[in-house]
């Protein structure tokens, strides 16, 4: 008998070998995909022009801690970004399946079936990270059942509502606040994060006859460079100096704890720093209990050129979120 393979056995053989082969990688990859975390970020302030801060970060997210993302925007009626709309957010039952959420939005007035789904996200017990107007993330008006998300919900779970600030002066011309390590700031989220100028105009927070509520734990003081309640004499009330960044925990109805990064800063020319992005990026790791990136590389994905901050339509016309995906 002839001991040569027979053709036909040979390829069957080989058929079946490329076949396991494609099985196994099926089955790697799958692997891979189990303990990704989710996720989403809420988009939505006509301000501080977090439709291109917020999937800048999201690409940082997506490359340094191996997460999935979503983005949710406001858009309009034909799918095109408009942070002028105050009533709709596209996209929100992605946190049904999310990790932890970031909230970027200004003065919204949602409908109920989406409110509800950041409001039960809070309730999970899932991290959330914030930035600077989700201290006033909603405003409903005073015949609405939903006015306690004006000023209670924000100081509840991110640790203050909106109060005053120290002025805008020549907005994007020069920074306006000087950002340090808080006395006795040692913590993950700091790592890499050295001393740096914020665009952000200082939030006032904490001092006077308000203060951080719960356990909050600053990490960042923020000091004004110029100051309107300065001039005005009422530095007693508002201090030069403030809190711009901290954590907290958020315990809801459900008696679950979550962990909370709140930053007030935020300007689109802050993210032009590296560390913002750290503290952000570090923020979101911590959120998720991952170790906070060694050595992360810090260049956003795609190139980050920001408009400037402001109201009316002084954001870039003719977005759609998938113009931004990461």
């Amino acid at each position: 008998m002839n001991k040569a393979l027979h053709p036909f056995l040979f390829l069957m053989i080989l058929f079946l070998l490329v076949a396991c082969g494609e099985a196994v990688s099926k089955t790697d990859a799958s692997k891979q995909g189990e303990g990704t975390p989710h996720i989403v970020f809420v988009i939505g302030d006509e301000e501080y022009r977090s439709e291109e801060s917020m999937p800048m970060l999201a690409g940082l997210v997506k490359r340094e801690l191996g997460a999935r993302v979503t983005l949710c925007f406001s858009v309009d009626s034909a799918g095109v970004i408009d942070p002028n709309r105050l009533d709709h957010i596209q996209g929100l039952e992605a946190l049904d399946s999310a990790d932890l959420m970031v909230l970027f939005t200004r003065f919204r007035a949602l409908p109920p079936e989406e409110l509800s789904r950041i409001t039960a996200f809070a309730e999970s017990g899932k991290p959330m990270v914030g930035f600077r107007t989700a201290t006033h993330a909603f405003l409903y008006p005073d015949s609405s059942a939903y006015t306690h998300m004006n000023n209670d919900w924000p100081t509840r779970v991110f640790g203050q509502q909106w109060i005053t600030h120290h002025g805008h002066f020549d907005d994007g011309r020069a920074p306006l606040t000087s950002v340090s390590v808080a006395e006795g700031g040692n913590h993950p989220i700091l790592g890499g994060v050295e001393p740096f100028q914020a665009y952000s105009w200082l939030y006032h927070v904490d001092g006077g006859e308000w203060q951080l509520y719960g356990d909050s734990r600053p990490l960042l003081t923020g000091q004004a460079l110029r100051s309107a309640h300065e001039e005005a004499g009422k530095t007693d009330q508002y201090p030069l100096t403030n809190p711009v960044a901290w954590t907290k925990t958020y315990t809801g109805e459900a008696g679950k704890a979550a962990r909370v990064f709140f930053t007030t800063l935020g300007h689109p020319y802050d993210w032009k720093d590296p560390n913002m992005r750290r503290l952000a990026l570090n923020g979101i790791a911590w959120g998720l209990d991952l170790p906070v990136p060694e050595n992360p590389n810090l260049e956003p994905v795609r190139p980050y050129a920001p408009n400037n901050s402001g109201f009316g339509q002084v954001y870039k016309p003719e977005l759609r979120p998938e113009d931004l995906l990461p």
